[in-house]
C-alpha cells in the first residue's frame, strides 16, 4: 500500500469518526432541560444496587471494567517512575540535613496530619454512601503522611514511610481489585460483576462489590502516590546534597 493510499484511508476513517461524534453530540440531551436519560438510569441502577452514591455505583459498578483502566494507568506510572528513577551503581545516597521548621508551621501541621489522615480513610471508607472514594481519599490520605515532612524534616518522613511496603501495598491494591473481578467469574458472571448480596441501603455493608473495590483503589490510589513522591524526593534530596558538597568543596 503506498502512502498516498495510506493517507487516503486514514482521511475516510477520520471523516467517518467526525461524522458520527458529530451525530451523536447532536442527540445529546440540552443542557439543563428536564431530559437526563443517562443520569435516570445511572440513579436506578444505584438505588437497586443498594448503593446510595450514584457516582460510586458508576465507577466500581456501572462501568467498573473503565475504573480498572484507570487505576492501571496510575499502577503503571508508579512502576514507570520507580524503574526510572532507582538508584544505579554509580550514585550514592547522602542523608538529608535537618531543616529547621517554624514553631507555628510544626505545631500546626503536627495536628493536621492525624486529621487529615482520618479524614482520608474516612472518605474511602464512606465512597458508596456519600461524595468522595478510593481516588479522592487515598490522595487525601497520601497528603496527611507527608505533613510530617512539613512539620519536622524528611528524616521523620522516611521513618514513617517504608518505601518497600508502600510499594508492595500498590501492587496488593492493583491485585486486589482484579481478584474480585475475577471472583465474579468462579460464580458463573461476568468479569467485575456483582456476587455479593446487595446490603442494607446507606450502611457501610451495602453496594455488594462496591465497597471491596473502592476500597482496592484507596489503597492503590494512597501507596502508589507515596511511592511517586518518595522517588521524586529522594532525587531532589540527593541533588540538593550534592550541590552543597560541591559547593564545600569549591569553597576549600
Amino acid at each position: 500500500m503506498s502512502s498516498r493510499l495510506r493517507l487516503w484511508v486514514l482521511a475516510v476513517g477520520g471523516l467517518g469518526v467526525a461524522v458520527l461524534f458529530v451525530l451523536a453530540c447532536f442527540d445529546l440531551p440540552a443542557f439543563g432541560g428536564l431530559r437526563h436519560p443517562y443520569g435516570d438510569r445511572a440513579v436506578h441502577a444505584a438505588l437497586a444496587r443498594h448503593t446510595a452514591n450514584t457516582v460510586s455505583s458508576v465507577n466500581f459498578d456501572q462501568r467498573a471494567f473503565d475504573t480498572l483502566g484507570e487505576e492501571s494507568l496510575l499502577f503503571g506510572a508508579v512502576v514507570g517512575t520507580v524503574v526510572l528513577l532507582r538508584q544505579t551503581r554509580d550514585e550514592g545516597r547522602l542523608p538529608p540535613e535537618p531543616a529547621t521548621v517554624a514553631p507555628p508551621v510544626r505545631r500546626y501541621a503536627l495536628v493536621a496530619l492525624p486529621v487529615t489522615l482520618l479524614i482520608g480513610l474516612y472518605v474511602i471508607a464512606h465512597g458508596q454512601l456519600s461524595p468522595g472514594g478510593g481516588f479522592q481519599g487515598g490522595i487525601v490520605a497520601a497528603t496527611a503522611l507527608h505533613l510530617l515532612y512539613i512539620a519536622v524534616d524528611y528524616r521523620a518522613l522516611e521513618r514513617i514511610r517504608p518505601v518497600g511496603l508502600y510499594e508492595v501495598a500498590d501492587a496488593a491494591g492493583e491485585a486486589a481489585y482484579l481478584l474480585v473481578g475475577t471472583a465474579a467469574l468462579v460464580t458463573g458472571a461476568a468479569f467485575l460483576t456483582n456476587f455479593l448480596p446487595y446490603g442494607t441501603f446507606n450502611t457501610l455493608s451495602s453496594g455488594g462489590t462496591v465497597p471491596l473495590l473502592n476500597a482496592a483503589i484507596g489503597v492503590e490510589v494512597a501507596c502508589g502516590v507515596v511511592v511517586l513522591l518518595a522517588r521524586f524526593l529522594d532525587q531532589a534530596v540527593e541533588i540538593e546534597s550534592g550541590d552543597r558538597d560541591g559547593e564545600a568543596e569549591a569553597g576549600t
